[in-house]
């Protein structure tokens, strides 16, 4: 049986690399994708792979990834790899952009949406503690952390990551995980 690729979407700073990394942690044969970023390989925050503007290119032009957008100044890429992974049947943590939804959507089977939330005050909160953004790039992300998600997506799970970290993730798990009776 495949794995299912599960989408991470959220605002910035409402804790979608911490819950990811908890929740790989805690569930064996569920596993975490490496993000390709054109981000200097200083910058902190999640485990990722830099490259420059010019090698991303390169990377598109060899289909090296197999979802990719922009976002932010930066350029993401999910590389292919991912899908022998899926192909033997473990499940996977990825760190989306709502941008691209609909294509992980039309492109893998049992695809679905971890969508994150947290009040405003909380984000805001916690892009600052980060110390990666100035004010004003914090405003514009606060900016749209409202925007909603494409509609028409398949399987959708809301989950509110405002209170301890525990509660987020047993949230998530029984809605991943249901058990069966």
């Amino acid at each position: 049986m495949a794995g299912r690729l599960i989408g991470v979407v959220g605002p910035s700073g409402v804790g979608k690399d911490t819950v990811m990394a908890a929740l790989a942690e805690r569930r064996p044969g569920l596993g975490l994708v490496r993000r390709v970023i054109t981000r200097p390989a200083d910058a902190g925050g999640e485990a990722f792979d830099a490259v420059t503007a010019d090698r991303f290119e390169a990377l598109c032009q060899d289909e090296a990834f197999c979802l990719h957008w922009a976002a932010h100044g930066l350029r993401y890429g999910i590389p292919r790899e991912i899908e022998g992974r899926l192909a033997v049947g473990e499940d996977l943590l990825v760190n989306l952009s709502r941008s691209v939804l609909r294509q992980a959507q039309a492109r893998f089977a049992g695809f679905v949406t971890l969508h994150l939330t947290a009040p405003r005050r909380v984000l805001a909160e916690r892009l600052a503690g980060r110390g990666r953004e100035t004010a004003p790039e914090i405003e514009a992300r606060l900016a749209r952390s409202e925007f909603a998600l494409p509609h028409g997506l398949g399987r959708v799970i809301d989950v509110a990551n405002a209170g301890p970290l525990e509660q987020t993730l047993q949230a998530i798990e029984d809605r991943l995980y249901p058990v069966k009776a």
